[in-house]
């Protein structure tokens, strides 16, 4: 229509040309010179808009306020129109009961609103807030690099319960994966909450290429970067110096932007849907009821942590070598890590076994009952012949590994090998010192909950805006007997030094001499020689 009024301005429009636009666009010729006409008298150019209901600012503050709940926004607005005609005395009285003046969309209208005035991201927010907003959200494809470029690490909370000593635990893997080709190049399994020694355990493994087990064949050497999310043991001193010594940088991800690492999200993803979920005691497994007993009651024999461990490392060789992605052209990841022509690089013969390791920060004497550290004694079979010198060594260890460290020379920082814990605990005295740390866990836990009841305030229930009465019945004799008991565990009020009198101070003690008046002057005017 611009093209048209344009040619009409200068005097050139033609039946031609209104007979060409009606072609090109389907409709009459009598159309296009309606439309011209609109556009001579009304200066529009698109169709004629409708008065409509949108969401203004003030009532997107209030589906805010109820968590979009439209029906209650639409309840409030009425409130206001209702009290607003009231003050006025514009209501009218009808059939169906008091007539609101004050314009006000129904509640359909309401809905239609906001959905064509918000978009899904933002009607999510309003019930879900920021988190499900980002749940529509588009990301963007990082460009495809070549093989060891860039790592991504992360934990991963296995859903699954396993048998370890008795007790149901449920693991975590801690694994790298290349962004290129995807495949593991290392992973470590803990029985609990990883820390930095499972990052440093799957670190080792993922680098070193001379891997005796076979599991992730050529895959490994020493990466250009490594990306990860903000978890204080992932930025602890002890990752990062490790990988600082080896010159290999660390990109630490804003908190809560998963999008940012998806390689290794949809690794955590991929395996739970293609191995967690078909294992024993898998714990997010849909259930024939919701009720709490019969959600937690399950009879199936659980994998030993051996056994999952095994079934766990069986199915990340499966994702090298056999499992195909189409973003890999239809390709294993061992595959396109083998098609890479991008040389690889090692670390160093015999550097790797410091690697992830902590430096105890102090030289040691090695005598003949071994290497004393923290407590204890460590010792090792090449120790012998070395003791009784005084030669010194530095200890360096893996953390919360205590049963063994690694001895080097202080003087030549050479290897000189690893010492075990001399009197180690047996298994027999190991598990019964976990039974009884159990069973004080139970008695400290059975206490609390006994002292929280005592402690918790029960009211009885009102029905009009009134105080509540509290339903503890207490006794005065029970109360003051309640508060002699504690007052006999109060150590601290017993301790005080008050409870016990001073004794008389005996004739021979010196007594500090109390200075009553002025120092006397000399006759000079200065003051007095001091006592001999």
């Amino acid at each position: 229509m611009g093209r048209l009024l344009a040619l009409d301005a200068r005097g050139e429009l033609t039946t031609g040309h209104v007979r060409l636009v009606a072609d090109a666009v389907g409709v009459s010729l009598r159309t296009v010179w309606r439309w011209l006409a609109a556009a001579r008298a009304e200066g529009r150019t698109g169709a004629k808009g409708r008065e409509r209901f949108t969401v203004t600012p003030q009532v997107h503050a209030r589906l805010v306020l109820w968590c979009g709940n439209a029906a209650a926004v639409h309840r409030e607005l009425l409130a206001e129109a209702r009290a607003a005609a009231d003050d006025d005395d514009v209501g009218e009285q009808s059939d169906a009961g008091e007539a609101v003046s004050v314009a006000v969309p129904s509640l359909a209208t309401l809905h239609r609103a906001i959905r064509r005035d918000l978009n899904p991201g933002q009607r999510a927010a309003l019930a879900g807030g920021e988190q499900a907003r980002r749940g529509h959200d588009v990301h963007l494809r990082r460009p495809r690099q070549w093989r060891n470029a860039c790592w991504e690490g992360d934990h991963k909370h296995v859903p699954v319960e396993v048998n370890l000593h008795g007790e149901l635990v449920c693991p975590w893997v801690t694994w790298f994966i290349d962004c290129a080709t995807n495949a593991v190049t290392g992973a470590a399994i803990t029985p609990h909450a990883p820390s930095r020694d499972a990052i440093l355990a799957a670190l080792r493994t993922a680098i070193s290429r001379d891997d005796e087990a076979g599991l992730y064949g050529p895959v490994g050497g020493l990466p250009a970067l490594v990306r990860i999310d903000r978890g204080k043991d992932f930025l602890s001193r002890t990752v990062t110096s490790a990988l600082g010594a080896l010159a290999i940088p660390v990109h630490d991800l804003p908190a809560y932007s998963p999008h940012l690492k998806g390689t290794v999200e949809n690794l955590n993803r991929c395996a739970e849907r293609m191995l967690f979920a078909s294992l024993p005691r898998y714990t997010h497994a849909p259930t024939p009821s919701v009720r709490r007993r019969d959600r937690t009651k399950d009879e199936t024999a659980p994998l030993t942590f051996t056994a999952f461990v095994e079934l766990l490392l069986e199915w990340v060789n499966w994702w090298n070598t056999e499992h195909t992605s189409p973003a890999l052209a239809s390709r294993t990841p061992l595959q396109a890590w083998l098609e890479d022509p991008t040389p690889l690089e090692d670390p160093k013969q015999g550097q790797l076994w410091a690697f992830t390791l902590e430096d105890d920060g102090r030289a040691r004497t090695l005598t003949t009952s071994g290497v004393y550290w923290r407590g204890r004694y460590y010792v090792g079979d090449w120790m012998q012949g070395l003791a009784g010198d005084g030669i010194k060594v530095r200890i360096r260890f893996l953390p919360h590994h205590a049963h063994e460290i690694e001895v080097i020379d202080a003087v030549t920082g050479a290897r000189l090998g690893t010492a075990h814990l001399a009197d180690a605990a047996t298994d027999e005295q190991r598990a019964a010192v976990r039974r009884t740390r159990s069973a004080e866990q139970r008695r400290l836990k059975k206490a609390l909950a006994t002292a929280e009841k005592l402690r918790t305030e029960r009211y009885a229930a009102v029905t009009t805006p009134r105080t509540p009465e509290p339903l503890q019945a207490l006794t005065a004799m029970e109360a003051d007997a309640e508060l002699a008991a504690a007052d006999g565990r109060d150590l601290q009020a017993l301790a005080l030094p008050g409870l016990l009198p001073h004794a008389p101070v005996p004739d021979g003690w010196v007594l500090p001499r109390t200075r009553a008046h002025a120092e006397p002057e000399r006759a000079d005017g200065g003051p007095a020689d001091p006592p001999a």
